[in-house]
Formats: C-alpha cells, structure tokens, sequence
C-alpha cells in the first residue's frame, strides 16, 4: 500500500502534502501527492522498482519494453517526449520541474499542479475536443514510431513500450472457466448481451491480431478523464508511464469507454460521446486515415482493449470490492452502471468484424 506522506527526506513534515487518488494496486507507483516546493503548488509522483507488494498483474518490471516498465513516465519526462508528443497538436503535458534518482533506487517526480477542471467534470464537448487534437498529434505519428527517430539524430528509445495493447490485456486476471450463467450475471446482463462478451472473450486473438493490421501511431494509451485537465489553455494529459506504438483509434476507443466504466462520469452521456468523440478524432487525423477506417479502427481497439472486462468481472462475483481501485460502487452497482458501456462494446465489435 501506499504511505500517506511522502518520505521526509522529500518533503518536510511541516510542508503539507496531501494523497491524489491514483491506482494503489500499480506496482510502479509509491504514492502521488499535492504539496509545495520552491513557494509553488506541485505533483510529487514516487516511482519505485520491481518488487513492491501487491496483485502479480500490476506488478512492475524492469524490461524496457514491457507494458509497466516502472521507469517508462520518468524516461517520457526526462526526454522532453510526454511535452512534444502532442503539443504540436494542441494537447499539452506537463514539464517536469525535477526528477530525483534517490538512495533507495526510487525516483521522485516532480510536476506542476495543472490549474484547470478536473477531466472527470468533463462534457461531451470537452471529450470531443481532446479527440480532434488526439487525432492531430496521432497524425504527426503515422507509421510505426518505434522504427522512426523520435528525437533528432538519435534512435528511438528502447523504453516506449514494446506492445502495450496485446501485453496489458493479456496480463488481466480471468478465472477459467468464465461464469457466464452466474446467477448475478443473469439478473444484470440480457442473454444477448452476454452471448456477445463471450464471443468477443473467445475470439480475443483474432482481434489483438486485427488491431495489428491497422496503421501504427505514437499512443499514450491510458487517455481517460482521471488523465486529463482541461486548463484555460486547452487539455493537459497526464500520466506518460504506458507510451509507446500502437494502432490507430486506441487512445480514442479508451477515451469513449473508459470516462464512464468506474462511475466517475455520469452514464447518461455514453451515446453522445460514443457519437462525438469517433468523428471528432478522424477530423484531427484530416484525412491521413479514411474517416470509415478511423470508425472502424476505433470499434475494432475498443474490442481489443476491454474483452477481458467481462470475463474479469463474473470471476469476481460474490467477493469482497478491491480496495484500491476508482470504482467504489458494490457489486450491484457496478454491474448495472457498466452494462451500457459493455452493450456499446459488443457493437463495436460486431461491426468492426462486419
């Protein structure tokens, strides 16, 4: 679990410093404060290596390539990578004030405290606004950008992340076999609904493989409102730790599904943003994809990032909440709130085949 105050050595115990919400289950990460140094108001963000208790699937690793190399947002900040990516497009990160290599083989992050509203405040407008300059920065990155330089004069990083897409859902804990008549299940989920998330569970390689034929781009691949801050200058996206190549449409695809599957966005917007954000993406990419391969694209990595939910979700029925995640719903709760967002998955995956 994470400490709740950072080590004194970085912040005195007479300096407030208060815990961000943030995964505590990540193995990469010791703890995310708001305090102060140098008379400012900033993020202290504590990186810490392969080792930390918690769950095997959000343990850390210390392969460059792997998808939760647990230096990977320190490398996108020390390069100047997580600033440039996108900011040619109007998506802005934050700099790093500091980055602290420490005794303990920890690293302390340091980054200005983004003024702005939260992402999780966010309007249908706002998601939209952040897929036309996703779409944008994404077009600067066509081709396979762990091919390309990415910096001038030199190769590109070896700590992009290598497969993001394939290694993160793979690595999801479903219990075999999948309870797809478990009563809860039944009650929550119409037959339909349900036949469709085992066919999308059974034919999960075929769609990692179809996501592989799609042209390549430079993704941030945790693009979600807990990721975002819209300041007066326009959105800031936050949390560079899973960057890397990936298909075109993934950061969009999360960007629809993900504001809504913990509750911290109300669910009556789903279909507007699910209209929105797919066409406001392919007008930033201005024509470098087919708009009709863009909404394509966008359903087929949909499919590929979230089939394991499912299947996660009925192996967990009747046991206790994980404590550390973003959702506080109880069990009810969860399976009704999430219900329309896997409902627009099965769509999307029946039309990205068809």
């Amino acid at each position: 679990m994470t400490t709740s105050r950072p080590p004194t050595d970085l912040v005195p115990a007479d300096v407030p410093a208060g815990q961000l919400t943030h995964n505590v289950l990540n193995g990469v990460t010791d703890g995310i404060w708001r305090t102060r140094r140098d008379g400012r108001s900033v993020v202290l963000k504590l990186l810490t290596p392969p080792g930390r208790p918690g769950p095997a699937h959000w343990a850390g690793s210390d392969e460059p390539g792997h998808w939760n190399y647990w230096r990977r947002e320190v490398e996108a900040y020390r390069s100047g990578l997580a600033a440039a990516a996108y900011a040619d497009a109007g998506l802005a990160a934050p700099t790093a004030l500091a980055v602290d290599d420490r005794p303990d083989g920890s690293v302390a992050l340091w980054l200005p405290e983004v003024a702005g509203r939260p992402g999780v405040a966010c309007t249908p407008v706002d998601l939209g606004e952040v897929a036309v300059r996703l779409g944008a920065g994404h077009a600067r990155w066509l081709g396979d950008p762990a091919a390309r330089e990415l910096a001038a004069g030199g190769r590109p990083p070896d700590w992009l992340a290598r497969d993001w897409l394939r290694d993160y859902t793979l690595s999801r804990p479903v219990a075999i076999p999948v309870p797809w008549e478990h009563p809860v299940a039944v009650a929550a989920w119409p037959r339909p609904l349900r036949d469709a998330l085992r066919v999308l569970w059974e034919r999960r390689h075929d769609v990692l493989a179809a996501t592989d034929r799609l042209p390549r781009t430079l993704c941030h691949h945790d693009c979600w409102p807990m990721n975002l801050v819209f300041a007066a200058d326009g959105p800031v996206l936050l949390d560079w730790s899973g960057v890397g190549p990936g298909p075109v449409g993934e950061d969009a695809a999360n960007l629809v599904l993900d504001t809504f599957l913990d509750g911290l966005v109300d669910v009556a917007l789903l279909d507007e943003v699910a209209a929105t954000v797919p066409d406001r993406y392919a007008e930033g990419l201005r024509g470098a994809v087919a708009p009709v391969e863009v909404a394509r694209a966008v359903r087929l990595t949909g499919a590929a990032k979230y089939f394991w939910l499912a299947p996660m979700m009925l192996g967990r029925l009747g046991r206790s909440a994980i404590s550390g995640t973003y959702d506080a719903r109880d069990e009810a709760e969860m399976m009704a709130g999430r219900r329309p967002v896997l409902e627009l998955l099965a769509r999307w995956a029946a039309e990205a085949w068809d």
